[in-house]
């Protein structure tokens, strides 16, 4: 359960970071709303995962989750490049986050 809810974390922790993005610098409210309310849920979900996994290895993982996907919406939603090499280090994220898994 505590991997699910770290893995539902590291969802909402995409869900604000992408949301900074259409807040305007805070000043759009349902944006800025949206956004609070998936940090919060994003922290709420990560303490009650760190109740049960080693807080190393889950903040790796929440962080890796948020990472891979703000960097894959920022391609698909934004327009940002999506090179070989950003691929490849995206990649390389991934397969942290599979290794910290395999290792808990």
């Amino acid at each position: 359960m505590s991997w699910f809810l770290l893995f539902i974390a590291g969802l909402f922790e995409v869900g604000w970071a992408i949301g900074l993005k259409y807040t305007d610098g805070f000043t759009r409210p349902l944006p800025t709303l949206l956004t609070v309310v998936s940090m919060v849920i994003s922290m709420v979900l990560l303490g009650l995962a760190l109740k049960h996994l080693p807080v190393g290895t889950g903040y790796a993982v929440w962080t890796g989750i948020g990472t891979v996907g703000t960097a894959l919406l920022g391609i698909f939603l934004l327009n940002e490049p999506a090179t070989a090499a950003r691929l490849a280090c995206i990649a390389l994220i991934v397969g942290g986050i599979v290794g910290l898994k395999l290792a808990t």
